[in-house]
């Protein structure tokens, strides 16, 4: 299968990879929390995985095995205490491992310790925690609620879809050409009004968030998660690399297709508890 579609065409690899991956998010967010859950969970291993991959030719040797535990833990605790089988208090755990991180490089004898323990932390702050507060969204109301998750992913769908069709379009003005070349201010703009478009539908058809709450979900997303897509171009430029991975044909790697969600969440999530 991987075969067949490698002799596509990048926009052809785009298409299927995209219908066959939203087919799968759609139907594992609205199955149950737990393929929810699973879902997610396999996003954050192969997120910490590549993140940790795509540095190590630069000579940093973050410790995988400990950086995973850790951003597992974060992200299967949280889901846990929202569901209330656990305590928050569980989380305290998550301090030992940390020190963990600082301990075990005693062990491993690499030439930069201190850079190897801040990238294997980064992995976690970077991915694994986001991950883990997009639980807050899916027990806003106490409750596990697929509306808030899959308007989420819709919204981030029409920013990248208007912004690919008006900066094809009308793109002439240059966003961030130092980190993205190909982006444009008519793409940005393009992109934000289709998303604040969809928001105004999302606010009709699922209710359980209102027309002010998506609206402002739809302008996070339009603003930070395109710092979050330049972001993680900065990240590949300082490591002169094209793609985060190759898992996702026509799309690159977990990061190069989840950097806006990644980045987005936070914002909402603290957004939404303020409000």
């Amino acid at each position: 299968m991987s075969k067949d579609i490698s002799s596509l065409s990048n926009l052809q690899q785009r298409i299927i990879v995209g219908v066959l991956g939203a087919a799968m998010f759609i139907g594992g967010i609205l199955a149950s929390e737990w393929t929810y859950f699973l879902l997610f969970l396999g996003l954050t291993i192969l997120g910490l995985l590549e993140f940790y991959r795509l540095v190590g030719p630069q000579g940093i040797k973050p410790n995988k095995p400990v950086g995973v535990i850790l951003g597992v833990f974060l992200y299967t605790s949280v889901f846990l205490i929202e569901k209330e089988i656990i305590l928050p208090e569980w989380l305290y755990l998550a301090l030992p491992i940390l020190s963990l991180v600082l301990v075990l490089e005693l062990y491993r004898k690499q030439e930069q310790p201190f850079t190897n323990i801040a990238f294997t932390l980064l992995g976690v702050l970077y991915i694994a925690l986001p991950f883990a507060l997009l639980h807050k969204l899916g027990y806003l109301l106490g409750e596990y609620s697929w509306e808030p998750i899959l308007g989420l992913m819709l919204l981030i769908w029409a920013s990248d879809t208007g912004a690919y069709i008006a900066g094809k379009s009308f793109g002439k003005h240059k966003l961030f050409p130092r980190i993205s070349p190909g982006k444009t201010w008519e793409g940005w703009v393009g992109g934000m009004l289709l998303t604040l478009s969809v928001a105004y539908g999302l606010s009709i058809n699922l209710t359980e968030l209102g027309l002010a709450e998506w609206l402002g979900i739809g302008v996070i997303v339009s603003v930070f998660g395109v710092l979050g897509d330049l972001t993680e171009s900065l990240l590949k430029r300082s490591l002169d690399v094209k793609d985060s991975g190759a898992l996702l044909p026509g799309h690159g790697g977990i990061l190069d297709r989840f950097d806006s969600l990644i980045m987005v969440i936070p914002f909402i999530v603290a957004f939404l508890q303020i409000l």
